[in-house]
């Protein structure tokens, strides 16, 4: 299987590089950075083994399209998107949270409400609810940005009492977080699906707070079909979901959350296959668009070439 597992480029003028756990990193004159969506997949914080077919061009091309579609909220980092793996932009200083906001109950808040806790980074959660119930109303649920290891929940008081971020500066990204969501779901919906959850990073620049990393794709958020949503939750029965969220289930199911000395399950051709047909699933249900596989060829000469190009013409 043709995949891009890691890259080492020495583009002109770089002057730093970062891997991070799907994503290679490259500052280019501490102004701008070059963004190599991996075929790389990571689930409770651990890199698995195995790269999967197609997850970087799908990653990539939907957080494009939604980053343009949603620039009028927020201006975002991103400059050119020079190959289906590549984003070109402006480098921000990142913010140390993420901004998580939930819809439905789902996931890593699920499994802490099932665990007897209610309320989640400061939230208060009411009794009675079920996996996959809408919430009352959308809550914002931070996360710290480990550089490694795990991130952890963190609600807005303690953001705020250890200053991590200033206060103007996070009722902003609140703001801009809700407004993110509401478009979000909407675009959701025009596809028939249900943006359940999703995760939004920020930066500044020049003064002004960016929109950066990537936005509403199957890495940072959760989807559901809307049709026969409400008959499964009646029924209890499983949601039919786009997302991630079943690679984290066939890793528990198969003994592994990413704690000390669990071993990550074998990955065989047979399930690799599934992972990437998911994500292309899901990239076509998302944008309405019939996913484009590349040329056969060297992805990774293809992949500097097209960089190259974009950086010279940035430059010049």
């Amino acid at each position: 299987m043709n995949t891009v597992k890691e890259t080492n480029f020495h583009f002109e003028g770089q002057q730093a590089f970062y891997r991070g756990k799907v994503r290679d990193v490259y500052t280019i004159g501490k102004k701008y950075l070059v963004m190599v969506a991996t075929d790389r997949i990571s689930a409770f914080d651990v890199v698995l083994p195995r790269a999967i077919p197609y997850k970087g061009q799908v990653l990539n091309q939907i957080a494009a399209k939604f980053l343009k579609a949603t620039e009028d909220i927020v201006p975002n980092w991103v400059i050119s998107v020079p190959d289906p793996c590549v984003t070109i932009g402006y480098q921000c200083q990142p913010f140390k949270v993420e901004m998580v906001i939930r819809g439905y109950l789902v996931g890593h808040a699920w499994r802490e409400y099932q665990a007897g806790k209610r309320e989640i980074c400061g939230e208060r959660l009411p009794d009675g609810l079920r996996e996959n119930d809408q919430l009352p109303q959308p809550i914002i649920t931070p996360t710290t940005k480990a550089a490694q290891g795990h991130d952890e929940d963190i609600s807005r008081a303690d953001i705020l009492a250890q200053g991590i971020v200033s206060t103007a500066d996070y009722l902003q990204m609140e703001a801009y977080t809700k407004a993110l969501y509401a478009r979000g779901t909407a675009l959701a919906a025009a596809r028939g699906l249900i943006l359940a959850d999703t995760k939004y990073e920020f930066g500044k620049r020049d003064g002004a707070i960016h929109l950066i990393d990537e936005i509403h794709t199957p890495d940072s958020s959760r989807y559901f079909y809307a049709d026969g949503f409400e008959q499964l939750q009646r029924e209890g029965k499983p949601q039919r979901q786009l997302s991630k969220e079943f690679v984290r289930k066939w890793l528990i199911e198969n003994g592994f959350q990413g704690k000390e000395n669990q071993q990550v399950p074998e990955m065989t051709d047979e399930i690799v296959s599934s992972i990437s047909e998911r994500y292309i699933e899901l990239f076509e249900h998302i944008t309405g668009e019939q996913f484009t596989y590349p040329e056969r060829g060297e992805l990774l000469g293809r992949i500097a070439n097209n960089t190259e190009t974009a950086l010279k013409e940035l430059v010049d």
